[in-house]
């Protein structure tokens, strides 16, 4: 029987101390459970960026450790017995202890462990003090910080190595003050001299009036790391590994270790290992007690509850003029009942309230995500798509079984989500509001550049190795037949090495960077919940943790993300109702319009959104979409997803009934009956695991969490046995069961959601509508709106006048900054370009050049002397041939143009000689050939009105006309005509 308390690690070292440690948070809850430890304490430097992710590594040992029991009690025990010294405990499960160790600017380290929430609070204040003083990645605290807000927490002082007089009088002076929750930390250094050291750390903590902790202090889980150690070592140094000197680590004892372990290297203070173990039994602080709490959002003595249902009700007598269908109102009441079960009123106002402040800006956004499509989200504007066209199931976003929030996404217009982010800081505050972090992994490139660099590869080979990337990420055969493809000797074992380090450092966390948009908004101090820190933009602060962490917290998080094509469709809106007085907004444009679908069966689609790349125009023909849900199809079936699992074709033969639908079962066909017995969303993939293969909805839910789109380390091989059991269970075929998973599978690479599908699908149909029925306003909203898409100015502007749109250059008295439409004179529009389309001028000269043109310039010299332009910029509007309607030729405008100086007159005409060269002859300069006309005005505009590059050498091309080409080239450049 036990005497003592079980040893527990209480000061572990992760990589999340970037370039330092050399285990995952996850690695190290897996060690711990082997070697038998009741808890561990993850404390990075001045961090807590991995504790989440060790937190969902201990949960989810304890879901195995309970499947392993009910198995035991059905079946009888698995292997041994009882663990012995030999046999791991298997059904161990580590307690996680958040903690973080502080690196105070006087010279002390100590690792602070919170007692209960209120120390969680404190720690989170002090990380948040000391990295907003300090740029991006650093944190400045002192012990002062330390003396004021350390309530609640437990610190393990760091016994010094040396220079113990200054040491000691900054440990004194915390003591006074902290001292009854207070250790020193003793931890082994493995050099031979450990016996003498703890000693003399007995003696010093008994002079400072503290009890002595023992700690292994690991940097890493098993000592099979200690290469990588190095490497990480010589990468944050910028040194070679073979340069390290006494900064390599001696050995690989640096690792986590058993009780029987630690009670032997701390023989003779064996007491320091028991009390570890009592302090850790007395830390009773985890992270899932942290209770996330929504803003209340409570206006005018109004509950949440009462506003949301308020403001749908109103939301629908503005959807629906007509009145709602029973059917609509019958969806709302459901809705409303279960996200009052769920008490998320606070989350659907929150998002409610940043789309309200965006529309009262003119902003366009679409809500998109798990629960967007939804009647309540469609009344309160979040999104514009109906309820009534998708066949989604509220539950299976904003679920009792699923403990997490739903999940809304809002993408507003690029140029404008600025705003939208300083309104939310605004609103709730930067203690109460701020983007989450993400997780800059070691990937490809950079993990075979910065490993190479530190093993001392030359540069030449690290660039060989880089560009035959993917290769290196397969199998050994073909990485050896690339190395000698490229002149490299893969038995040379300076070379294995490195790439044995590249294939362990990949998906090491490197640094911490902005998410590009999720916004954690608390009711709260956010700061007490978790540390902010400074991002590298001005303006923005960020969590420590990503939005993988704050999911399996159940933190909400409020995507702002940013969408081009919502910025060209505001501006299309904008024009429509300028020049015909029509007034659209996404979810009144005439629906389910045959031309657009004609139009889209051609695959005419150039800038059309998500259907305008290669892929999707050699897609729409053999679709030929002609209702809204045919464009849900169409968006998601043309991903990575569908095509690795072998979706496309089989679609396509069934809907063109070169195939027949058939379906395994009718429990199958209930789930697949809308895509025609294929699967293309994730939702019917985690359908089919519940249906077809007997999943739970915990283990659907974690299938679903392995084909989230973009998970750094997700991974669906697992349920592969699972999957491919429970359909032969069920009677399912081997066969069939097979090429299911492989198409689930698919998923793993990127699988798309039917909510965003059918949110995108309505981008999708605005867009072409616009394009089929306004093409010169589309074409002018695609160029204002750009950079977007995949097609350059000049691929839109010869599409537009493919479509009989009128395109007319850049006029120094007509154009503006933006390109522009007006009339063509045959009742139709034209387009106008504009001055962004020149390479170097920007919108402030652009705006002075129109304020001050009045009656129309005629001169480079009127520009120059009435809107103040430098002559660089009119050399550059002369150079776009912008003078050509005043009679000016490119040549001869920017002849005068080059005349002008900033300012004053040049020397040599700044006397009696300038007087008299004052009426200089006019130059007569040669005219400009047609091709050289053409190149500059690619070189100035990136496209020409006067011809295509290639008409210039069309004859040449055309078989039989060659020895006609110098008369053809010729005579077109001589009528300036077109060819």
């Amino acid at each position: 029987m036990r005497d003592h308390p079980p040893f527990a690690e209480l000061s572990a070292l992760s990589n999340f101390t970037f370039l330092t440690g050399a285990s995952h948070p996850e690695e190290y809850m897996q060690r711990a459970a082997l070697l038998g430890l009741p808890a561990l304490a993850i404390a990075d430097d001045n961090s807590v960026a991995g504790i989440v992710r060790a937190y969902a590594a201990a949960r989810e040992i304890t879901r195995h450790v309970a499947e392993r029991h009910a198995i035991e009690a059905r079946d009888g025990p698995i292997g041994p017995p009882a663990p012995t010294p030999r046999t791991p405990d298997w059904a161990n499960v580590p307690r996680l202890i958040p903690a973080a160790r502080l690196v105070l600017q006087e010279g002390l380290t100590l690792t602070a462990l919170p007692q209960d929430r209120t120390g969680w609070a404190s720690l989170c204040r002090l990380l948040t003090l000391g990295r907003r003083r300090a740029p991006k990645g650093a944190c400045e605290l002192h012990v002062a910080d330390l003396l004021e807000g350390a309530e609640g927490l437990t610190l393990l002082l760091h016994a010094p190595e040396t220079g113990r007089a200054a040491w000691t009088k900054e440990a004194r002076r915390v003591v006074e003050a902290l001292g009854a929750d207070m250790f020193l930390l003793m931890a082994p250094r493995y050099d031979g001299r450990d016996t003498r050291r703890f000693e003399a750390h007995a003696r010093l903590a008994k002079s400072l009036g503290l009890e002595t902790i023992a700690s292994a202090q690991p940097r890493m889980h098993h000592g099979r790391r200690r290469r990588l150690a190095d490497v990480l070592t010589a990468v944050r140094t910028g040194t070679r590994v073979d340069d390290l000197g006494r900064a390599a680590l001696a050995n690989g004892e640096c690792r986590l270790r058993s009780e029987a372990e630690m009670r032997r290297l701390f023989k003779g203070h064996e007491g320091a290992v028991s009390r570890a173990g009592a302090l850790a039994a007395a830390l009773t602080f985890c992270l899932g007690s942290l209770r996330y709490e929504y803003p209340s959002e409570i206006a005018e003595g109004e509950t949440p509850g009462a506003r949301l249902r308020r403001l749908a009700e109103e939301g629908l007598t503005w959807r629906y003029p007509q009145g709602a269908s029973d059917r609509v109102r019958n969806l709302l009441e459901h809705e409303l009942a279960l996200i009052a079960k769920l008490k998320y009123e606070p989350y659907f106002l929150t998002v409610r309230d940043i789309v309200a402040f965006a529309r009262s800006r003119g902003i366009l956004c679409q809500g998109r995500g798990s629960a967007a499509n939804s009647v309540v989200c469609y009344a309160l504007g979040v999104t514009s798509v109906s309820p009534e066209i998708g066949t989604m199931v509220f539950e299976r976003f904003v679920s009792e079984a699923r403990d997490e929030p739903p999940d809304i996404d809002v993408d507003f217009e690029h140029e404008r989500r600025e705003e939208v982010i300083q309104h939310i800081y605004e609103r709730y505050g930067r203690h109460r509001a701020g983007l989450c972090a993400t997780v800059i992994h070691y990937r490809g490139k950079r993990a075979i550049r910065e490993v190479g660099r530190a093993m001392g590869l030359s540069q030449d080979t690290i660039g060989a190795l880089s560009s035959q990337l993917w290769g290196f990420f397969s199998t050994g055969a073909v990485e050896r037949e690339r190395m000698l493809e490229i002149g490299l000797d893969p038995d040379d074992a300076r070379l294995k090495q490195t790439m044995a380090l590249v294939h362990e450092i990949e998906g090491f966390p490197r640094h911490l960077s902005q998410h590009v948009g999720g916004f954690v908004v608390t009711e709260g101090r956010l700061d007490e919940l978790v540390p902010v820190e400074n991002a590298s933009m001005e303006g923005r602060t960020v969590i420590s943790w990503d939005k993988d962490d704050i999911e399996a917290l159940g933190i909400l998080k409020v995507d702002v993300l940013a969408l081009g094509m919502l910025t060209c469709i505001r501006k299309a809106f904008g024009l429509l109702a300028q020049h015909h007085g029509q007034t659209y907004d996404l979810a009144t444009l005439p629906p389910e319009d045959p031309k657009v679908y004609d139009m889209l069966c051609r695959a005419d689609s150039i800038g059309v959104f998500q259907v305008e790349s290669r892929a999707q125009m050699n897609f729409l023909p053999r679709m030929r979409p002609r209702c809204f849900y045919d464009l849900v199809i169409e968006v998601a079936i043309i991903r990575p997803g569908p095509i690795q699992g072998d979706m496309v074709h089989p679609y396509i033969r069934r809907r063109n009934g070169e195939e027949k639908v058939s379906f395994p079962s009718d429990e199958l066909g209930a789930v697949l009956g809308k895509t025609l017995g294929v699967p293309l969303f994730q939702e019917q993939a985690m359908q089919i695991a519940i249906v077809g293969a007997g999943f739970t909805p915990d283990q659907a839910d974690r299938l679903r969490r392995a084909l989230a789109t973009f998970k750094k380390l997700g991974n669906i091989s697992e349920f592969r046995t699972l999957f491919l059991k429970g359909m032969k269970a069920n009677g399912y075929e081997d066969d069939f069961a097979q090429r299911c998973f492989a198409q689930i599978e698919g998923f793993g690479s990127y699988g798309f959601p039917e909510s965003h599908a059918a949110s995108f699908a309505l981008l999708v149909y605005a867009s072409a509508w616009i394009k089929c029925h306004h093409p010169a306003i589309f074409a002018c909203s695609l160029l204002n709106a750009q950079p977007m898409g995949f097609y350059a100015p000049a691929q839109i502007v010869r599409d537009a006048r493919e479509h009989g749109v009128v395109v007319r250059p850049v006029c120094i008295n007509a154009s503006f900054w933006d390109n522009t439409v007006e009339p063509d004179g045959d009742g139709g529009l034209a387009l106008r370009l504009g001055y962004r389309q020149i390479k170097g001028i920007d919108e402030e000269s652009a705006t002075w050049l129109s304020a001050a043109r009045g009656n129309g310039f005629g001169t480079p010299g009127d520009v120059w002397r009435r809107a103040g332009l430098s002559p660089a910029v009119i050399t550059r509007l002369a150079e776009a041939d912008c003078f050509a309607s005043e009679g000016l030729s490119r040549r001869d405008a920017l002849w005068q143009a080059k005349a002008l100086t900033e300012g004053r007159p040049l020397p040599l005409f700044a006397g009696d000689l300038g007087d008299e060269m004052l009426h200089e002859p006019a130059a007569h300069l040669p005219a400009m050939t047609r091709s050289e006309a053409m190149v500059e005005d690619y070189v100035t505009t990136r496209l020409s009105l006067k011809t295509h590059p290639l008409a210039l050498l069309r004859a040449r091309l055309t078989p039989g006309a060659i020895m006609a080409a110098p008369a053809c080239l010729v005579s077109s450049e001589a009528s300036g005509g077109d060819i």
